[in-house]
């Protein structure tokens, strides 16, 4: 392989930074807005950073905790301990500046909206290319760092599952916070008080918006960059057994491109007025880039790889096309421009029951394509390229990372601004450009999360490959007691993880909706003579978020090492195929029933069927808090929990031997 390949992983992660920093001064230069609109927005910044602060607490204790263990254990050692550490820190930096980025584009988002819907679009996409292209480089560097300073597969083992932890807190933590908040504030103010959802009476508005930040951008922003380095690991390691440095340094390069790509692809975003033309513009931006990987690997692979690597090509690109496959899916199913989630809308008509019931059918049946999309990655790749094309459609699944998870927290800057929007009372026009980014927010995001998940999938069976490999074991028999045992508890944790998760969004949403009806008892409140006590939410939710995402943190955690440790490498196997199989049928079904629940109420709120205050919008909000915690907090932590435990296994795996 030639020199400039190897120099192509390094250079394209700085690329990636300096773009991102070009990205932010960009955004910085945009006009803020009027007073009202600075101060909302420099509310839901303070809510952020106060909220990172204290989580970052808590994660640090478990970092060094973990670290310390992981030094004094012989079989592992510092060296891991080091690269756990590097990854956890990479990965908090990525989301931080992320999250920064996002609360200080929202309120130029909605001023944007005044000029045009494209203005808005472009400030808010800005915004989730820095989180992108973070994500994506400091992701690269850190792997190619950490292997040109230990120069051994197995110490990058610890920087994934540095990664891993990192991205599990801040996406349960985050993901609890937001959605305590947005249930109780639409429980008490849309239901019970009959207000808009952003009416800045309700003192809960504030603290949602803050949870759309540190939930949908740092902690999304988290998740990615743990599927991205943990498939860029798994090919690594399986590449270099089976064809030496070239298969070794492959990854690194198709992710180098795929940075390369993605920068391209995101000058093709840009929008008019028409009103699907959002959708339009983002997944022009998706496809460009995808495309332009598609071609570029092509010479790439040839010219690492040498004669006879078009197998490993089209395993790439079999990764490639599922990605696109499970987001058209999602788009379909959670898009209120199309059949299911208008069903969803529709089926409110005759009270919340019958819109629970529906939006539970829909999340079920969109589960099936992008099952039997993976399912047939998987064949092709293996039959192409064995083990090796299974992780290279890992990481041609994720290659194209910068422009997607762009798209994908550019929902969360929208749906602020169009909060801000309502809250500084800027006119009926900006308020429908806002809330028309806002709801294909909602679509993209929803694809986010099934790319995600559909990620997490084929990356878990990745390193569930590399995992037999290091423990020494060809095949798993079902016939044994032991496996079948690991099978079933591998099955149960996905249920038990989306229980703590879903009971602690409800613990937190009845904390919010009892303080927000005690303000509610303030007249001046409501007639908005004296401001609600914002402050007061954002502790509540804060408090509990933090409390609550320890327990299922340590779960993910110490559930494999109980398994392997009482019966066996071989039950443990058991152990991750059971949960790699429930976790991606729960986290399909719960990402995209949220998903179209929340754009079905929204298409009511556009003025169908009775429009808001109506029967079938009390019944549609309903619906919506139901799916709150599905989309944005138990669905999008399963995958998370399948990586971090295939993880674990690995990094321990040496006790088991």
């Amino acid at each position: 392989m030639s020199m400039y390949m190897e120099m192509l992983p390094p250079l394209a992660g700085i690329l990636a930074l300096l773009f991102a920093g070009l990205m932010a001064m960009r955004i910085k230069k945009f006009d803020r807005g009027n007073p009202r609109m600075r101060e909302i927005s420099g509310l839901i910044y303070e809510g952020a950073v106060s909220y990172m602060k204290s989580q970052y607490r808590i994660i640090t204790i478990f970092v060094i905790a973990v670290a310390a263990i992981l030094a004094v254990i012989p079989q592992i050692g510092l060296n891991t301990a080091i690269a756990f550490v590097l990854g956890a820190l990479l990965s908090g930096v990525a989301g931080n500046i992320g999250m920064r980025v996002a609360t200080s584009a929202n309120s130029r988002t909605a001023h944007g909206c005044q000029k045009s819907l494209n203005s808005g679009l472009r400030i808010a996409f800005s915004s989730g290319a820095v989180m992108g292209m973070c994500v994506a480089g400091l992701g690269l560097l850190g792997i190619v760092g950490a292997y040109y300073i230990f120069n051994d597969t197995g110490i990058l083992f610890g920087f994934g599952f540095g990664a891993s932890s990192i991205a599990l807190f801040a996406r349960v933590g985050g993901g609890i916070f937001t959605k305590g908040a947005d249930v109780g504030a639409d429980l008490v103010g849309k239901i019970e008080a009959g207000i808009p959802e952003d009416d800045p009476r309700n003192p809960a508005v504030i603290a949602d918006n803050v949870g759309d930040n540190v939930g949908d951008v740092a902690g999304m922003g988290a998740d990615l960059f743990e599927s991205y380095v943990d498939s860029i690991i798994a090919a690594m390691v399986i590449g270099m057994v089976a064809f030496g440095l070239s298969g070794l340094w492959l990854p690194m390069v198709l992710a180098g491109v795929g940075i390369l790509a993605s920068i391209i692809g995101t000058f093709f975003v840009r929008t008019g007025d028409n009103r699907k033309m959002p959708s339009i513009a983002l997944n022009k931006g998706i496809f460009s880039a995808a495309l332009i990987m598609a071609i570029v690997a092509y010479y790439v692979i040839g010219a690492v790889m040498g004669p006879n690597s078009m197998g490993v090509y089209w395993s790439m690109l079999s990764g490639l096309i599922t990605g696109i496959v499970i987001g058209l899916v999602t788009q379909f199913y959670t898009s209120a421009d199309y059949g299911p989630t208008r069903s969803i809308a529709e089926s409110a008509q005759t009270g919340a029951g019958t819109n629970v019931i529906t939006g539970l059918a829909v999340g079920m049946k969109s589960s099936l394509i992008p099952v039997l999309a993976v399912c047939m990655a998987i064949f092709v790749s293996y039959q192409l390229a064995g083990l090796f094309g299974i992780a290279i459609a890992a990481v041609g699944m994720l290659s194209t990372l910068g422009i997607t998870l762009a798209a994908d927290t550019y929902g969360s800057v929208a749906d602020n601004a169009a909060g801000i929007a309502e809250m500084a009372d800027m006119g009926p026009d900006i308020r429908k450009r806002a809330e028309r980014l806002d709801a294909m927010g909602n679509t993209t995001a929803a694809i986010g999360k099934g790319f995600a998940i559909g990620s997490a999938a084929l990356t878990s069976l990745a390193l569930f490959s590399v995992y037999g490999t290091v423990v020494g074991i060809d095949s798993i028999s079902i016939t044994n007691p032991d496996v079948v045992i690991g099978l079933f508890i591998g099955a149960l944790l996905p249920f038990l993880f989306a229980s703590f998760t879903m009971r602690s969004v409800g613990k937190t949403a009845s904390k919010i909706v009892y303080e927000v009806r005690r303000q509610f008892r303030d007249k001046k409140i409501m007639s908005g003579k004296v401001k609600p006590d914002y402050e007061s939410c954002i502790s509540i939710a804060t408090s509990a978020a933090v409390r609550e995402m320890v327990v299922p943190g340590v779960l993910a955690v110490v559930a494999p090492l109980i398994v392997g440790v009482l019966l066996g490498a071989e039950a443990l196997g058991g152990m991750l195929a059971g949960a790699i199989a429930t976790s991606f049928l729960l986290a399909l079904m719960m990402a995209n029933a949220g998903g179209a629940w929340d754009n079905a109420k929204k298409y009511i709120e556009g003025g169908r069927l009775g429009g808001k205050g109506s029967e079938a919008h009390k019944a549609a909000v309903v619906g919506d808090t139901v799916g709150d915690p599905f989309k944005d907090t138990s669905g999008p932590s399963l995958n998370i929990l399948i990586k971090l435990m295939s993880i674990v296994a690995l990094v321990f795996a040496p006790l088991l031997l």
